[in-house]
């Protein structure tokens, strides 16, 4: 209906300005000519109006159409990040996170603008210039001749500065995402560049992506600007061409004053509606570079997705088996994980232990279904994870990331991310199993305290003891933690799995994990080597068949150590 509206305004925006030259012949060549006041005085009434009438029309219709491109905004903004939302973390892989914040924000900002341009102008300048033209050549035929010398001339103008700077805003925008991204990595990793005193070589890569830009910039503006001087310079060749051979016309009496200023009037909207249109033309080309960047996010299918009819789990709860499993990330020459069988069931401990590259953490982002299988099959309560729901399968997982990851806002407001409806009790009692309890009382507003960006006013501990609390607080069937405890000293380490131990009775566990010490007491180790089970079973059945498993062994305890665990 707004859309309706802004275009019913730009029709009276656009017929207001064309019959005020009317007006203004009727006055020249009636009302002075002949002496009749009272002629002028209504005619003069009626412009008055009709001008009012217009300038109302302009400032209604610039007020809803920006409300309208606003809601566009919006509207692309949020479905590009429901789309983002929906994707797997491969999708997130082949787009960047960089180019993703760029296309939310700059491309969505690009079409935004054109679209105001689009509803004040793109209706407007074509009804103005092609009625323009008839009603000049209604004042008189014979100056005519002006506009088709002046137009082709114009539009050429247009064509060729365009062709040019076209290609270079699909350039510019990809110069942009790269500009992005060393920012982002800047940012993100700005301990790494200070530990390695490596500033100036960040400033250098900066400073290279932003001359990049800044010259196809430059080079696209200098198209730009090229246009202007050309407009203005027609604008006014045309409007001395019509005064002076209106004159002679005038002089031989083949045309009225006043039909010369209305001619004049109306050869100034026809130009003015050819600037505007070029003015779209400037910024068409860019809005469309910006519109196929946001085409290509929203046209990507997600890989995983629900099936047409999702299964409900039977009474069992927390059961997950691997039956036969293999996984190959995306264009990998080798699999991830080869031909990976097991089960864990509630009450048992699953620790997942191996080498670098192993594919420890591959294998735990399968059970939540980050990524889809090659062949085999996942089972969660019985029912294999790609004829579930996702948000059923996700319900049943308390995950902890490899990675800890917090939110700004509130220590409380990061471990409510597990449950939303958790009380303050279940809250506390989250953070005092995951040994966070002491550290956040001693911040300066306890649960209150806010979390910076990132983190990066709490250690890499304190990090994973709330991430840890995040997954507790959700009460889940299974629970998952990607080496999770690895930035703990071993004296937290040893009092959180043993507060573990009580919380987690009745679920599942998994953990990956690099010590040894972490896992010796798990019902079931699996040994990975390069994708595959190297060994399988408790502590000693290992230490006594793996020889994978006692390298690794031996790699971390002494011999004391060793018969002490076997012990």
């Amino acid at each position: 209906m707004t859309l309706v509206i802004v275009i019913a305004l730009a029709f009276v925006q656009a017929l207001s300005n064309l019959y005020l030259p009317n007006l203004i012949a009727d006055i020249v060549d009636y009302g002075i000519v002949k002496g009749d006041v009272g002629y002028i005085w209504r005619t003069g009434g009626i412009m008055l109006l009709v001008a009012i009438v217009g300038t109302i029309a302009a400032i209604v219709g610039i007020f809803m159409s920006s409300k309208v491109a606003t809601g566009f905004g919006k509207i692309i903004r949020a479905q590009i990040f429901t789309r983002v939302g929906q994707f797997s973390l491969h999708e997130f892989d082949l787009l960047g996170s960089s180019s993703l914040i760029t296309r939310t924000t700059n491309d969505t900002t690009q079409v935004q603008q054109v679209m105001v341009l689009i509803l004040n102008m793109m209706i407007t300048a074509p009804i103005t210039l092609v009625a323009g033209v008839i009603l000049a050549i209604n004042q008189d035929a014979g100056l005519s001749w002006i506009f088709v010398v002046i137009i082709p001339v114009l539009v050429g103008s247009i064509i060729l500065l365009m062709s040019r700077a076209i290609p270079l805003f699909g350039v510019l925008q990809v110069k942009l995402d790269k500009l992005n991204l060393i920012l982002d990595e800047g940012l993100t990793g700005v301990r790494v560049v200070r530990a390695f005193d490596r500033q100036r070589y960040e400033e250098q890569r900066f400073d290279t992506a932003n001359a990049d830009l800044t010259d196809v910039t430059i080079r696209v503006n200098q198209l730009v600007a090229l246009l202007m001087p050309i407009m203005m310079l027609v604008l006014n060749i045309s409007s001395v061409a019509i005064v002076w051979f209106g004159a002679i016309r005038i002089d031989a009496g083949n045309m009225q004053v006043g039909a010369l200023i209305a001619f004049l009037q109306y050869a100034m909207q026809i130009l003015f509606a050819l600037l505007f249109l070029s003015m779209m033309f400037i910024m068409l080309p860019r809005a469309e570079a910006s519109a196929k960047r946001i085409n290509e996010v929203l046209a990507v299918v997600p890989e995983i997705n629900d099936a047409a009819q999702v299964k409900q789990a039977d009474a069992t709860r927390g059961h997950v088996e691997f039956q036969d499993v293999t996984f190959s990330y995306a264009g990998a020459e080798e699999p991830a994980l080869s031909s990976i069988s097991f089960s864990a069931a509630p009450g048992e401990v699953t620790a997942i232990i191996g080498g670098t590259g192993a594919g420890k953490s591959t294998l735990v982002n399968l059970i939540p279904r980050f990524y889809d299988i090659d062949s085999g099959r996942i089972l969660v309560d019985g029912v294999d994870v790609r004829e579930m729901s996702q948000e059923n399968l996700r319900s049943k997982i308390g995950f902890v990331p490899q990675k800890a990851v917090l939110f700004s806002g509130t220590i409380a407001d990061n471990i409510h991310y597990g449950k939303e409806d958790a009380t303050d009790e279940e809250v506390r009692y989250a953070a005092n199993i995951a040994q966070a309890t002491d550290f956040i009382e001693n911040m300066a507003d306890g649960f209150n305290s806010e979390i910076a960006q990132g983190g990066t006013n709490v250690s890499g501990g304190q990090k994973q003891r709330l991430s840890i609390a995040r997954a507790l607080v959700r009460k889940p069937e299974i629970y998952v933690f990607d080496d999770s405890f690895s930035a703990l000293d071993f004296k937290t380490d040893s009092k959180l799995r043993a507060a573990l131990k009580n919380e987690t009775r009745d679920a599942t566990v998994l953990i990956v994990a690099q010590r040894v010490g972490t896992v010796m007491d798990a019902d079931r180790i699996i040994v990975l080597e390069e994708g595959q089970i190297a060994g399988m079973g408790t502590h000693q059945k290992l230490m006594e068949t793996s020889d994978v498993y006692r390298e690794i062994v031996s790699s971390q305890l002494s011999i004391a150590e060793i018969e002490e665990g076997i012990a």
